[in-house]
């Protein structure tokens, strides 16, 4: 590891895995926490499902949505893709010094219009001022607990002939992110795709034993969550380029900032794992919601070249997907 933390430690790639499995697992790992999900499931009278998460996207008001809405849907969404009914959640301001008290109370309705949605309650939380210059505006951080609904999903569950589900376009909140950062280099309407997932997560509960795994593909996009997947295991996952949903205009500002849309962020999408007999039901079961009712097979889980991810080209070509190596875009959630 290099002697001083940059920010390719926080892409989600290669570097975050190599900080999770050097420093933070070793010290701080246990059963819970090593099985590395969105979320944890606890044992009580009743089992629990708790994940906690940080944002500090910049800038905080993007087209689509705001680090508010963005701090509330990702905590209720990562509870949803362990299978868990989120009820309630902390929240953490850390606010620098100079911030416009009309873009906190901005940010705190948007909290609280989002809460609403998701039907959960902010019980606790903390506020924390610091020096101007030193926090980049506002960061948020969240915790969500919930009841667990769906027991059992796990990577441990996934098998060749498994279909891997999309529920909508790819890339669309890191475009839209890139597109405020840049705004004097690209013009469009790109909007990001932020939104809860509680609902449609919720509804494949019924394809029962069918369901194997979920994940909604934040930092590194849909690359880096099917290598997480994949990596390690006796099994390959082979997705097909032409299948992967795709908005236009993503694909225009990707274009021009030499960027892949499978390792751009999404904040609205899930990923699930199925069984070949139930991925039909999947998709017509999340085409039932608007936030996914652009859902699709995008490929399959294969028994050769394990621990691969691979893209069959429109040419017939397949290309090896590999984790993110680097920081592609910072600040995006």
């Amino acid at each position: 590891m290099d002697e001083r933390i940059s920010l390719d430690y926080g892409s989600g790639g290669k570097k975050t895995s190599q900080l999770i499995d050097e420093i933070i697992l070793p010290l701080l790992g246990g059963p819970e926490l090593s099985e590395l999900g969105d979320a944890a499931v606890l044992d009580g009278a009743e089992k629990l499902v708790f994940s906690t998460d940080s944002f500090v996207v910049s800038p905080y008001f993007f087209p689509g949505g705001d680090i508010g809405k963005l701090s509330v849907c990702g905590t209720v969404n990562d509870v949803s893709m362990q299978g868990g009914d989120a009820r309630y959640l902390s929240l953490s301001f850390i606010i620098e010094e100079g911030l416009p008290m009309a873009d906190l109370r901005r940010i705190a309705a948007s909290i609280a219009e989002t809460a609403k949605k998701a039907g959960v309650r902010i019980v606790t939380g903390d506020t924390k001022v610091v020096e101007r210059g030193k926090g980049d505006g506002i960061y948020l951080n969240t915790a969500g607990i919930g009841t667990l609904h769906h027991p059992g999903l796990s990577i441990n569950n996934i098998r060749p002939g498994d279909k891997v589900i999309l529920s909508g376009t790819a890339g669309d909140h890191g475009a839209a992110v890139m597109l405020a950062r840049n705004s004097d280099m690209l013009k469009g309407e790109l909007l990001s795709d932020c939104a809860l997932l509680k609902e449609p997560a919720m509804a494949l509960s019924e394809l029962g034993d069918g369901l194997k795994v979920m994940r909604d593909p934040t930092r590194g996009g849909i690359a880096n969550a099917l290598c997480e997947f994949a990596e390690g295991r006796p099994f390959s996952i082979r997705l097909d380029e032409g299948s992967i949903p795709v908005d236009p205009a993503v694909a225009s500002a990707c274009d021009i900032l030499g960027l892949d849309p499978l390792y751009c962020a999404n904040e609205g999408k899930l990923i699930a794992v199925v069984s070949a007999d139930k991925a039909e039901l999947a998709v017509d079961i999340l085409k039932r919601f608007e936030v996914s009712e652009g859902a699709a097979v995008i490929g399959e889980v294969r028994d050769e070249y394990p621990g691969k991810v691979l893209v069959r080209t429109a040419l017939g070509s397949s290309r090896i997907v590999a984790k993110l190596t680097g920081a592609q875009l910072p600040r995006i959630c």
